[in-house]
């Protein structure tokens, strides 16, 4: 048995060639960029108007001036701005020639047809530095102050979020070059599962975990391969297994991982010429978990009760898969203070506890009655921590939070 910190050493340092592929910019969220992407035109593309108002000369702030064109978003100015005159200007449109200052029409009054004035007293004003509103200068967004030519606007390994997209568009890169997502095959093993949509008889139940990780790909744009459940008969589970070594990237077993009778995945894996890296962690729950290499791929053996199986693929299939991408994921992790005290019998093992967060950020453990309580996650907002040797936590102590 391993401690839990260099399994994650030894999962997050596997390489995987998956390749790179050029996706639809509206089909690209959740993927992981695989270059950098620069810009092809300058951002804002013009000097224009951050706010509407009125565009004139600052040397005629104060005078009375004359309005000679509306400029809407979109239309290039027909008139350039003399002498105590002014354009009406919306949101967006480019400055027109002349103009080098914008005062808002919060700061304006119209006293007449075509004409207005701005009214901030003059006493507010920094004559060395013309404001209106904030500052009238800052009411101009000029040509390129965001982005110029070629500039990097997002790095190779970002992780693309809704954010991301809308700076791919705006650079023109409908097609971003991305990582392939591996292949990820599922299995489910055990003679006493039965299918969700099947009642269980009596030493039947439900098969969860597959559903349960099938979801869990999903959540990070993965259509898993399901095979199934594999029966406690090694000959038809090696054959599963098998058949999903050759479609897929990466297998997915729970169960099968532990020391009964019929568990007898770790034979399979050897069989199929899998090098067992290792087959217990000191984690609670998940401590039957193994993790196995051959050549080009890898197979993830998870404990078959729900709640570890759901927490391991957290801690360590989620971060691999991104690695795998080319993106440093990381687990959230806060630092919070207990609402209660806390105490465990034994502390061999790093546990990770189901807790809510209150809305002053205190941490309060759900009722959880071990690894098969699969609703004991249904209304937790994350798992706190507990290290080794550790048995006892106080009330308001700080301690590290994994959001889920």
């Amino acid at each position: 048995m391993i401690e839990f910190q260099k399994a994650y050493e030894i999962v997050i340092g596997t390489k995987l060639n998956i390749g790179t592929e050029k996706v639809a910019l509206n089909n690209s969220l959740g993927r992981v960029l695989a270059q950098d992407v620069f810009s092809d035109i300058d951002m804002p593309p013009f000097n224009k108007s951050a706010m509407d108002g009125f565009a004139c000369r600052s040397i005629d702030l104060f005078n009375e001036l004359e309005i000679i064109e509306i400029i809407p978003a979109g239309k290039i100015p027909q008139k350039e701005i003399g002498e105590n005159q002014c354009s009406k200007i919306m949101t967006g449109a480019p400055l027109p020639v002349g103009a080098d200052t914008i005062f808002i029409v919060e700061d304006s009054k119209e006293i007449g047809e075509n004409r207005v004035i701005y009214t901030k007293p003059k006493s507010e004003i920094d004559t060395c530095n013309i404001e209106a509103g904030n500052d009238a200068k800052a009411n101009i967004s000029f040509k390129g102050e965001d982005i110029k030519i070629g500039d990097v606007v997002l790095q190779k390994g970002t992780l693309l979020k809704p954010q991301h997209i809308a700076v791919l568009a705006s650079v023109g890169c409908i097609n971003p070059e991305v990582s392939k997502l591996p292949k990820v095959g599922v299995i489910a093993t055990g003679s006493e599962l039965v299918e969700p949509n099947i009642k269980p008889k009596d030493s039947q139940i439900r098969n969860s975990n597959g559903s349960q990780m099938i979801a869990q790909l999903a959540a990070i744009n993965i259509n898993a391969n399901y095979y199934g459940i594999a029966v406690d008969d090694e000959k038809i589970t090696q054959e599963i297994f098998d058949k999903a070594v050759s479609e897929n990237d990466i297998i997915m077993l729970s169960g099968g991982v532990s020391e009964g009778d019929f568990d007898f995945v770790p034979k399979i894996l050897k069989n199929a010429g899998f090098d067992i890296k290792f087959d217990r962690i000191a984690v609670q729950p998940g401590k039957p978990t193994t993790f196995a290499m051959s050549q080009n791929k890898i197979c993830f053996g998870m404990p078959g009760n729900p709640v570890s199986s759901f927490v391991l693929f957290e801690l360590l299939l989620k971060p691999l898969i991104y690695k795998l991408a080319g993106s440093d994921y990381k687990n959230q992790r806060i630092i919070l203070a207990l609402g209660i005290d806390f105490n465990r019998s034994r502390a061999n093992r790093l546990a990770f506890i189901p807790v809510t967060i209150s809305e002053n950020g205190e941490v309060f453990p759900v009722e959880y009655h071990g690894s098969a309580h699969i609703n004991g996650l249904t209304v937790a907002d994350g798992l706190f921590e507990i290290p080794i040797g550790v048995t006892n936590m106080k009330k308001g102590e700080k301690v590290n939070v994994r959001q889920i």
